[in-house]
């Protein structure tokens, strides 16, 4: 097991290499000059040269990305070119929020698809079948943006039920925190639900024909205990894969839904940081999303060896 972790390890080092290397110098190509967005309307030559000489902006591009790449070494992402905070602070500030809302997200999703899909596929041409993929693919077709709006409208604006924006620390007010990212993680989790429902219809589909079920079934077993520990068991593996890969994509950071929810995660973050060419938060969190792509998939094939034992057995 530490040998397989080792070597996931280091296939990841070279993996955040690459993604550093062409986040530095793809945002390079950007229309615009962070110089003349901080030096303000007036635009002195002086201000902009002493800027360009702060930050290195007149260094050639190597040389810029070698000592970039030294303090992200040592732990230093740099500075905000717009607030003068360290990118390290920024990202430690907003984490937090997206993984909540990630979390959250997920629940929903695994709550709604999970369950749906297994249904599906055990009432297979049935009309909880038909139901079940009108859903799915009306989760799919809905945009969040679109949806969020009309949740805001309805439960906010006319039943007053949850406030339409904003965001409270769940240290500082766990209910408050809880009312603002309900909303949030419905838009966003039934959109995850849909592609769930879908994957977990076709692999229990799978399962369902193998000779252990129907072994299992001529023994005489209950149908809900042949559905979920003989079926479902077996076809949690492609379910983990897609779990965590969606949970990687949320901590990317929800754009639109952040938007709209007005809630200060990665998503608002990135944008603000593209829009006033702050190239040093754009590197930092996307390096920092890249790595929690390669913990997500970690943490899949991990949970694969909890999950398969032949996989344990191979090692």
């Amino acid at each position: 097991m530490l040998t397989f972790i080792g070597r996931r390890l280091l296939v990841a080092i070279p993996t955040l290499l690459i993604v550093s290397v062409f986040v530095f110098t793809l945002q390079k190509l950007l229309p615009g000059d962070p110089a003349l967005v901080l030096a303000g309307e007036e635009r002195d030559p002086q201000v902009i040269e002493f800027i360009r000489e702060k930050y290195r902006l007149n260094d050639p591009i190597i040389v810029q990305y070698g000592y970039w790449m030294g303090g992200v070494l040592t732990g230093d992402l740099g500075v905000s070119l717009r607030t003068n905070q360290p990118v390290t602070q920024l990202i430690a500030d907003k984490l937090p929020v997206t993984i909540q809302l990630a979390v959250m997200a997920m629940l929903v999703a695994m709550l709604i698809g999970i369950p749906a899909g297994i249904l599906s596929a055990v009432k297979k041409g049935g009309p909880v079948d038909y139901i079940a993929n009108f859903v799915a693919l009306s989760g799919l077709s809905i945009p969040n943006f679109w949806l969020g709006i009309m949740l805001i409208l309805l439960v906010s604006v006319e039943l007053g039920w949850m406030p339409a924006s904003g965001y409270e620390s769940i240290f500082v007010d766990p209910v408050r925190s809880l009312e603002t990212m309900i909303m949030p993680a419905f838009v966003l989790g039934t959109a995850l639900a849909a592609t769930l429902m879908r994957h977990t219809r076709s692999a229990m589909l799978g399962v369902l024909k193998a000779d252990y079920v129907r072994t299992a079934r001529a023994k005489g077993l209950d149908e809900g205990v042949v559905v979920v520990k003989h079926a479902f068991r077996n076809a949690l593996l492609p379910i983990v894969t897609l779990g965590a890969l969606l949970f990687g994509e949320l901590l990317a950071g929800a754009v639109l839904t952040e938007q709209i929810f007005t809630i200060p995660g990665f998503g608002k973050l990135i944008v603000d940081a593209v829009f006033t060419r702050d190239y040093a938060v754009v590197q930092g969190v996307v390096l920092c999303t890249a790595a929690g792509f390669l913990l997500m998939n970690l943490i899949a094939d991990l949970l694969y060896f909890l999950l398969n034992p032949r996989m344990r057995s191979a090692l």
